[in-house]
């Protein structure tokens, strides 16, 4: 999630009282699904008034986390299911819809603003929301992926005025920038070899998936590989736990960023690269209304054969 202080006011309008000649925000009803790759099917589990964003799998398969207003969520994977409150202690903390859960299941990274920070700050807690920790000092940044070992968060952070990306120890210690050459990077998420970090970028023009060593793009991002290069926005690519598919969200061609919703969103699957890191026939998997918190964060099942997103449509007014 990127915001800004007229994004955070934008996104209170909507509980306010509108006067006259100012336009009101649009307002959406959230449908948490499960997409069946063996299928091709989607399931719908959960449905509710306003946004709903970024489900992760919990690592035994028993639940999604999900974030809503400011605070996470697990919903059990079955229809009808009900959201339950993840306490996150006395931090004061708004999450926003970068968050996921370790490899081991045992450690939940977010992201979130607090009582001492108004801008997105990374932390790190046990997978029950307890003992919350800081890891990233300076602000915004924005976690994305978790290292398969778990020694190693990857986020994004704005500094100098440009998104880039970065990991930490999740010990705790100073961040370590990744890349230094794109002009917008964003989504960065981890292969389950742990050899390359996949991320979405426009420093080839348009948005297109990249990846670099998990080390580092190297001087001036030499390293840098480009995975997707065809007509679609593409952003937050996802590897499978098995190694073989990743799985992205695709903006209509000319969308610039990824804040808004609107028809014609698309996730989409490919093999994951090997030596060589261009992809070919990436497959459509759906169409749907999307966009913003559809598909932030890895949200693929433990046992590759599912992955969660979010469908929103507009919701009537009275």
């Amino acid at each position: 999630m990127r915001t800004n202080i007229l994004a955070v006011v934008a996104c209170w309008l909507p509980l306010l009282t509108h006067p006259a000649g100012f336009a009101q925000q649009p307002s959406y009803r959230s449908k948490i699904a499960i997409f069946d790759l063996r299928l091709r099917t989607t399931t719908v589990i959960h449905e509710g008034d306003g946004i709903i964003e970024a489900p992760n799998w919990s690592r035994d398969g028993k639940h999604l986390l999900v974030n809503s207003r400011g605070d996470l969520y697990r919903i059990a994977p079955a229809q009808g299911a009900k959201l339950e409150k993840l306490e996150l202690g006395a931090g004061g903390y708004r999450c926003n819809n970068d968050h996921d859960y370790s490899r081991d299941g045992r450690w939940l990274a977010f992201s979130a603003s607090s009582a001492q920070s108004r801008q997105s700050q990374v932390y790190v807690s046990k997978a029950d929301g307890t003992d919350v920790r800081l890891l990233t000092p300076m602000a915004p940044s924005y976690f994305h992926g978790w290292s398969p070992d778990g020694k190693w968060l990857a986020f994004v952070g704005q500094r100098n005025g440009k998104y880039e990306l970065f990991r930490v120890p999740f010990e705790g210690g100073p961040e370590v920038r990744l890349t230094s050459a794109g002009a917008y990077d964003d989504g960065p998420d981890y292969s389950p070899n742990g050899k390359w970090i996949y991320f979405n970028s426009n420093r080839g023009g348009g948005w297109d998936i990249w990846r670099i060593p998990a080390s580092g793009g190297g001087d001036k991002d030499k390293l840098a590989e480009r995975v997707t290069n065809d007509e679609w926005e593409d952003w937050f690519p996802h590897p499978s736990p098995d190694g073989k598919s990743m799985v992205l969200i695709s903006f209509p061609k000319g969308t610039e960023g990824h804040n808004g919703r609107m028809e014609g969103m698309a996730l989409r699957l490919a093999k994951m690269p090997g030596s060589k890191a261009a992809v070919k026939n990436v497959e459509t998997l759906t169409i749907f209304f999307g966009g913003q918190g559809s598909f932030n964060v890895n949200s693929w099942s433990p046992d590759s054969k599912r992955f969660g997103y979010v469908i929103y449509e507009l919701a009537r007014r009275e």
